[in-house]
């Protein structure tokens, strides 16, 4: 449990646990790395909006603050849309001591398995003022096969 989450991020119990925790430096070996628990609050911090229309998927995820050389969007395996990227922590110019940080740093990432009637090969992405739009064009529907006649021979 986060007790940042709580409130109590500046009373002595709390720098108590943190203390002890810290001091401790013994990982179980089935425990997760506390980067692998950093990047896994990052990836479900990266809320993502899902759209459908007739003949696309859009996807609107918000990116303040990014480049577009921050951002990658990818299709891997053939059917799976890989968004992901970085948010880096701005330079100081002056020594400054934070007194709140909730603005998320680090990397982030999503994936999202496509539906077999996307068209990986007609994706766009584009950034606007904070905001990621990812299209995926949906394939023509298949068109309903015909009955073959065949002409039958009198022998």
């Amino acid at each position: 449990m986060d007790l940042r989450l709580m409130g109590i991020d500046n009373t002595p119990l709390f720098y108590t646990l943190q203390q002890m925790m810290e001091a401790s430096g013994e990982e179980s070996v089935n425990a997760p790395s506390r980067n692998y628990v950093r990047d896994a609050k990052a990836m479900a911090a990266t809320p993502v909006d899902v759209k459908e229309y007739p003949n696309s998927y859009v996807f609107v995820v918000d990116m303040p603050g990014l480049k577009s050389g921050d951002i990658k969007v990818q299709v891997e395996e053939d059917n799976v849309l890989l968004i992901s990227g970085e948010r880096k922590r701005e330079e100081e110019k002056e020594e400054a001591k934070y007194i709140r940080m909730e603005r998320r740093v680090g990397k982030f990432m999503r994936k999202f398995s496509l539906p077999d009637n996307a068209n990986t090969g007609a994706i766009s992405a584009v950034c606007q003022d904070g905001v990621l739009t990812v299209t995926v064009q949906k394939l023509p529907p298949p068109q309903p096969k015909k009955p073959k006649t065949i002409e039958v021979k009198v022998a």
